[in-house]
């Protein structure tokens, strides 16, 4: 595997919630920053070190609600 999609949304505490496509991944983290090294860390324990994907892609999904 070359690389591995991550789903982001809005966390409705505040922050960000990620969760791997095709995969049982998940974190969340308060910021970009945060959210950037937590879906590192997830990938790197999840995976063994030859398997590891080379690319993480954060796939950002938000809802926007206009009035009618």
């Amino acid at each position: 595997m070359n690389e591995i999609i991550f789903i982001v949304e809005d966390s409705p505490e505040g922050g960000y919630v990620a969760k791997a496509a095709g995969t049982s991944i998940f974190t969340e983290a308060d910021t970009l920053d945060e959210l950037h090294a937590q879906v590192r860390d997830a990938v790197r324990c999840h995976f063994d070190e030859s398997a590891t994907p080379k690319l993480i892609r954060l796939h950002f999904v938000r809802d926007e609600v206009i009035a009618a």
